[in-house]
């Protein structure tokens, strides 16, 4: 008979025992104050200058501001002066030793923060001893301020957790001094005075570096938020030029494959090479307008419909300005060259580009006169849009707008590989700049 015994082999990683909340919560608790206190006590971590470009460092002239940026260290200096003055001023002990042991933590708050805390926990009862005062047990005054000092610039320099952890310490060394140390059982202490004071001012601080991260955060956010915008705007832009280039290349392209479907119809007994090449050049007509829809039909919103009328041309744009007229803005045109038919995309952005030029000065310079010009030169096709500034006595407000216009401007320049220019001139408005280029063409093809 044989007897088998099943053996149940743990699963890996299973063999350590799980520890309980709150020797997790310990361990952390030791593992935070090892990395605060302890790891790189001693690193060599300098005070940077401060910024000078706040509302009232910025007002002050250049030479000033170079002085400005060293404030911190000074107000530093000036806090080690006043300790040394505390620390030597009727002590009962030996001034010349007491006074660079209270002033050397604090100056060293400015290279090493966390070994000045150290330092000053070092000095603390060596002061004491010194110094013949006991009833300042276990800080004497010298060493209060010194330790109040550290405590405040070195929380500054790193953080709440740091300041909290600095606390602990000092409190422990307090209670301990209290207990073992010094004639506590005759004069009393001033570790309560200290842990009160010094819980106020690492309160104060937290609170300083709390409202500091958030101005950051949402500084950090708006910045985010401005950038998203302008990405928004970018494709909108995008988005309503190539629903605007879809609906006239399609135009065309439609106008292509029924010419090419047609034209056989049109000859008396055309031969089969011709009706061939007509019928392959409605093929690839039907087959590029298949692959257009389908491709740039993505951009179309749900409840986007295409236009019924064509797209508008210069030819329109008397139209336009008669309609800018009426709305209250003065406005005349000047065309300088030889008038002709331009490339479909090259109509259309030049008359969106007078478009939104002009309703940028309905909206930002009401009751002003503005001008328009179209250039036909032999490279391409010129605008010019300049708007005077607003008469004082204009009844109606400029208003601020979202921004869409001079990027859908932009947008539209670019797309041809063209050259634009926005800027205000010197009497106060508004000018706008384009180049569109225009390929060269036989006066046949054209």
């Amino acid at each position: 008979m044989t007897q088998t015994t099943h053996t149940q082999t743990p699963p890996p990683g299973d063999g350590a025992k799980p520890r309980s909340p709150e020797i997790r919560l310990a361990a952390g608790a030791l593992h935070g104050l090892r990395q605060d206190l302890f790891h790189d006590a001693f690193a060599y971590r300098p005070l940077r200058r401060m910024s000078v470009d706040g509302p009232l460092t910025r007002r002050l002239p250049r030479r000033m501001r170079e002085y400005a940026a060293w404030t911190p260290h000074a107000l530093i200096a000036a806090a080690a002066l006043l300790t040394l003055a505390i620390a030597t001023v009727d002590t009962g002990g030996p001034a010349l030793l007491l006074g660079p042991l209270c002033v050397m933590p604090i100056l060293l708050t400015m290279a090493r923060p966390i070994g000045a805390f150290w330092l000053s926990m070092a000095a603390t009862p060596i002061v004491g001893a010194l110094g013949s005062r006991w009833g300042d047990w276990p800080w004497m005054a010298g060493a209060f301020a010194c330790h109040l000092t550290v405590l405040t610039v070195v929380a500054m320099r790193t953080g709440p957790r740091t300041a909290a952890w600095m606390w602990v310490v000092t409190a422990a060394y307090g209670l301990l001094a209290e207990a073992g140390f010094g004639p506590s059982y005759y004069y009393g202490t001033n570790t309560g005075p200290m842990l009160v004071v010094s819980a106020m001012v690492l309160l104060c601080v937290a609170v300083w570096h709390i409202r500091r991260e958030a101005k950051e955060e949402v500084t950090a956010q708006q910045t985010e938020t401005a950038q998203e915008r302008s990405r928004r705007t970018l494709l909108e832009e995008r988005t309503t030029i190539a629903r605007e280039l879809h609906d006239v290349v399609a135009h065309h392209m439609s106008v292509v494959a029924i010419q090419a479907e047609a034209a056989p119809y049109r000859v008396e007994n055309p031969p089969p090479e011709l009706e061939k090449a007509f019928a392959t050049i409605r093929e690839n007509a039907v087959a590029a307008l298949t692959e257009l829809r389908r491709v740039l039909g993505v951009v179309r919103a749900e409840d986007y419909e295409a236009p019924d009328a064509p797209q508008p041309t210069l030819a329109d744009l008397d139209a336009l300005l008669a309609n800018v007229r009426d709305a209250g803005l003065s406005v005349e045109k000047a065309v300088t060259g030889a008038v002709r038919e331009l490339p479909p995309g090259v109509e259309l952005s030049a008359y969106r580009i007078v478009q939104e030029a002009l309703s940028n000065s309905l909206r930002h310079a009401p009751g002003a006169s503005a001008r328009v010009e179209i250039g036909y030169v032999l490279g391409g096709l010129g605008l010019r849009i300049v708007n005077g500034p607003p008469p004082a006595s204009a009844l109606l407000k400029p208003s601020p707008g979202a921004g869409h216009g001079i990027t859908g401007m932009r947008e539209r320049v670019s797309m041809l590989n063209g050259e634009m220019t926005a800027d205000r001139t010197d009497d106060g408005g508004y000018e706008v700049t384009v180049f569109l280029p225009v390929a060269a063409t036989t006066e046949d093809g054209s």
